[in-house]
C-alpha cells in the first residue's frame, strides 16, 4: 500500500495537518514525512500566467496593431522565486510510493486554482485525487475534512471558474490597459508633466476606483439648502417638553410650496409667519432673541398618546464584509488588515474559515454547536453569557432561526469562533485579540433574546398645526448585554439616549443642536394625562439645518458597496435581504482596494479610513468613461462575477463564458481604435485638476 500525499497552502497549515492526523513525522526539506504520509506546502501561487511576449516577441512592445491579444491556448510558468518549492511538491507528486493525493488547499475558488496550476504544470498522471473541504483548522474539523474527502473531479466547476476569473482579469487587465495606455497616455503623461503614464485597468479594479470618484464629484456639486424648523416649548402636566411642529395633514401649511419637509421650511420668514400665527401674534410683531426663541402664550390640546413596543433581534453572523466594515469603526483598519489578522486567528484555530460571504450556519453545525460554546467557558469575559446559554439550554431550536438556512451557504458557513486554540490568545497582539473577541460577542449573540424598547410618541393641536415629541428606553436589554466591548469606553445614559435616538429618526440632514428634552422622562408625564387635555404653549423657537452631501466611502463602507454590487446599504437587516455575487468576492476585495491605493489611483487616510480619488485617478476615471465606459458600471461588473457563479455551480459551461468574454474584449477595442479623442481629454483633466495643489 502505498503513501498519501497531502498539499497544504502554507507551511503552518501543513503543521496542523501532521498534527491532527497524529503520525510520527520527521521534517525533511520543504515537507513532512511519515510511515503512511508525506506533507508539503505550497506557498502561495507557485505558478502564475505568461506575459504575452512569451506568446511571441512582438507583443513585448505595446503596439495597437497588435490588439487584441486572445491567445487561443494559455501559457503558464513555475514563479522564479517559488522554483525551488515548485519542484519539491511536484517531485513527491511523482514519487512511486505516492498512490493518493489530498488537496488541502484553501477550500474556495482561489485555492483550488493554486493547486491545479502546479498539477497541470507537472503532468503528473495516475495518482487518486482527493479533495479535503474544511471550514476550521481543528484537529477534529481536520480529520472530518480527510475522512469526507470527495473526489477532485467533483470540483471541476470550480476549477474553471477559478481558471476563467484568472483569464478574464488577464485578458481585460492586458488588452485594456495596453489599448488606453497606448492611447491616452501621451496625452495624460503631458498634462501631468511626467516622461510617461501608464493607464492601469482591471475589471474590477476600475469599476471600485468609479465608485469613489464619482462619489467625490458629487461632494463637490452637491449644494447645500438651508430650511427651518419649528419647536414650541409646551408645558404639559407641569413639565416642559420640546415638541416639532409638522406640516401634516390638517395643517394649513400641508403640500405647501414653502416647505423644503413636512418638518422644515424654506425660508425663516414662512417659519416666523407660523410662530405668530400660532402664537396670535400681529403679523411682523415677531422679535427673536439671540437663540431665534420668541415667548408667547397658546392654548392646545393633547391629540394623541401613543406607547408602542419594538423589539431588535440580534444581527446575523459575521461574514468577511460584515467583520471588515465593524473593524473599520472599531480599530480604523482598512480591509487587508482585518483580513490579515481574521487569516492568523483561523489559523491558529481559534476561528472558522474567514474568506466567506455567508452570515449564516448549516444545519449540521447547528446540531454540534454546543462544543464551540463550551470551548468559551475558557474565556473570563464571556464565560458567564456561554454557560448560561449552556445551562439553560439557549442553542436548543437555533436550527428554526434564521441565523441558520442551508441554501444561503455556497463554500462555508460564517465566520464564527471554534472554541478551541483559546492558548493561542496569550500569543497575540491586542487588535487581534479584539477582533476574536467581536466574533465571540457577535457569536453568543445569536442564543440571546432580542432587545425590548418602549417608543413613547406625544401629539398636541394648536389650532390647525400639530406639534409631536417622541422618547425611546431600552426596557429589557437582552443580547445587548453581551456587546460591552471590553475595547469600547461605555456611554453615559445621555449618549445612550441620542444614539437611540439617532437611530431611530435617522436623517440626511445636520439638524444642529440636539433638542433639550432628553432629561425628562416622558413615561412619567404621559402617566398623569389623556388625550383631550389642555396644555400651554410658552416659547417658540426657530431651529436652522441644512442639507448635507453624500458621505465620501470608508474603509469598511467601501467593502459593504462592494459586495453589494455599488449599492452603500447602511441598514443592517436590508442587507442581509440582498442576495448578489457582488464586486470581487470576500477574497479578493482588500486586495483590489489596496491595489488602487498602492497604484495612487486612490488615498487611504488611515486616521479616518476615508477613500478619495487623486488627481490621477480622476483623470483615469474619465479616459475609461470617455472609451470603456462600462468598465465602471458596477452592476455589469457584478454580472461577470455571477456568470463565474454559474460555471461553478455547472449551470453554463467554461466555453460559453468564455465566448462572451472574447466578444466583450472585441467590441471594446473596436470602439477605442475608432476613437481620436485623445486631446479632446484636456478640458477634463483641467476640471478636475482644479480641485488639486500642484
Amino acid at each position: 500500500m502505498g503513501k498519501s500525499l497531502f498539499i497544504a497552502e502554507k507551511p503552518s497549515v501543513a503543521q496542523q495537518f501532521g498534527a491532527a492526523l497524529g503520525e510520527n513525522l520527521s521534517r525533511r526539506d520543504g515537507y513532512l514525512e511519515g510511515e503512511h504520509m508525506v506533507i508539503t506546502w505550497c506557498v502561495g501561487h507557485l505558478v502564475t500566467m505568461s506575459y504575452p511576449d512569451v506568446y511571441d516577441e512582438k507583443y513585448k512592445k505595446w503596439r495597437l496593431e497588435t490588439l487584441p491579444f486572445l491567445p487561443t491556448e494559455f501559457k503558464y510558468e513555475v514563479i522564479s522565486s517559488s522554483a525551488k518549492q515548485y519542484g519539491i511538491v511536484t517531485s513527491l507528486m511523482k514519487r512511486d510510493d505516492v498512490d493518493t493525493i489530498y488537496v488541502c488547499t484553501d477550500s474556495g475558488r482561489e485555492g483550488e486554482y493554486i493547486y491545479r496550476l502546479v498539477e497541470q504544470m507537472s503532468g503528473v498522471t495516475g495518482k487518486v485525487r482527493k479533495r479535503v473541504w474544511i471550514d476550521s483548522q481543528t484537529e477534529e474539523e481536520i480529520l472530518r475534512g480527510v475522512k469526507e474527502a470527495k473526489d477532485l473531479s467533483e470540483y471541476d466547476n470550480l476549477s474553471d471558474a477559478a481558471y476563467l476569473r484568472a483569464k478574464e482579469d488577464y485578458l481585460m487587465g492586458i488588452n485594456f490597459s495596453r489599448l488606453l495606455s497606448i492611447r491616452y497616455g501621451n496625452s495624460m503623461a503631458n498634462f501631468l508633466n511626467e516622461k510617461y503614464c501608464v493607464v492601469s485597468v482591471g475589471r474590477v479594479m476600475t469599476c471600485v476606483l468609479g465608485m469613489i470618484v464619482r462619489r467625490e464629484r458629487e461632494i463637490r456639486n452637491f449644494e447645500k439648502t438651508p430650511f427651518y424648523r419649528v419647536l414650541a416649548g409646551v408645558d404639559v402636566a407641569g413639565a416642559n417638553l420640546s415638541m416639532e411642529w409638522k406640516a401634516v395633514v390638517g395643517s394649513r401649511y400641508e403640500n405647501s410650496p414653502l416647505l423644503y419637509k413636512e418638518n422644515g421650511f424654506k425660508e425663516m420668514a414662512s417659519a416666523v409667519k407660523l410662530i405668530e400665527e400660532t402664537l396670535e401674534m400681529e403679523p411682523g410683531s415677531a422679535v427673536l432673541d439671540e437663540e431665534r426663541r420668541i415667548m408667547g402664550q397658546a392654548k392646545g390640546s393633547i391629540e394623541k398618546i401613543e406607547k408602542k413596543k419594538e423589539k431588535k433581534k440580534p444581527p446575523l453572523l459575521y461574514n468577511l464584509a460584515e467583520l471588515q466594515n465593524d473593524c473599520s469603526k472599531f480599530f480604523k483598519i482598512s480591509p487587508d488588515e482585518t483580513l490579515a489578522v481574521v487569516q492568523e486567528l483561523y489559523e491558529k484555530k481559534l476561528v472558522t474559515y474567514p474568506r466567506t460571504d455567508a452570515r449564516v450556519l448549516s444545519t449540521a453545525v447547528a446540531k454540534e454547536i454546543h462544543k464551540n460554546i463550551r470551548g468559551l467557558l475558557g474565556i473570563p469575559g464571556v464565560r458567564d453569557y456561554a454557560q448560561t446559554i449552556l445551562d439553560q439550554e439557549m442553542y436548543k431550536g437555533l436550527a428554526k432561526t434564521r441565523y441558520v438556512n442551508d441554501k444561503q451557504i455556497t463554500d462555508h458557513y460564517a465566520i464564527i469562533p471554534t472554541g478551541q486554540g483559546l492558548s493561542a490568545l496569550k500569543g497575540l497582539n491586542s487588535r487581534a485579540v479584539y477582533i476574536y473577541e467581536t466574533i465571540v460577542r457577535r457569536f453568543l449573540a445569536i442564543f440571546y433574546p432580542p432587545a425590548e424598547y418602549e417608543k413613547l410618541n406625544f401629539t398636541i393641536k394648536s389650532g390647525s398645526e400639530y406639534f409631536f415629541a417622541s422618547e425611546k428606553y431600552l426596557k429589557e436589554p437582552g443580547y445587548l448585554s453581551l456587546m460591552e466591548y471590553s475595547f469600547r469606553k461605555k456611554k453615559t445614559a445621555t449618549a445612550d439616549a441620542k444614539e437611540a435616538a439617532a437611530v431611530d429618526n435617522g436623517s440626511e440632514e445636520n439638524e444642529g443642536e440636539e433638542d433639550e428634552n432628553l432629561n425628562i422622562n416622558m413615561a412619567e408625564v404621559l402617566a398623569q394625562i389623556k388625550k383631550g387635555d389642555e396644555v400651554g404653549i410658552g416659547s417658540m423657537q426657530i431651529k436652522e439645518g441644512e442639507t448635507s452631501p453624500p458621505k465620501r466611502y470608508n474603509s469598511g463602507a467601501m467593502i459593504l458597496a462592494m459586495e453589494n454590487a455599488g449599492q452603500l446599504i447602511e441598514d443592517e437587516e436590508l442587507r442581509s435581504q440582498i442576495k448578489g455575487s457582488g464586486i470581487g468576492t470576500s477574497a479578493t476585495r482588500a486586495e483590489i482596494l489596496k491595489k488602487l491605493v498602492n497604484n495612487k489611483y486612490i488615498a487611504l487616510n488611515k486616521k479616518t479610513q476615508i477613500y478619495t480619488p487623486t488627481l490621477q485617478g480622476e483623470m483615469i476615471f474619465d479616459v475609461v468613461n470617455a472609451s470603456i465606459p462600462s468598465l465602471l458600471n458596477p452592476e455589469l461588473t457584478a454580472s461577470w462575477e455571477k456568470g463565474l457563479t454559474y460555471v461553478a455551480d455547472g449551470e453554463i459551461t467554461a466555453d460559453e463564458y468564455m465566448v462572451k468574454l472574447e466578444n466583450f474584449i472585441k467590441q471594446k477595442t473596436a470602439r477605442v481604435l475608432a476613437n481620436n479623442n485623445q486631446y479632446a481629454m484636456q478640458g477634463m483633466y483641467r476640471a478636475a485638476a482644479q480641485y488639486y495643489k500642484k
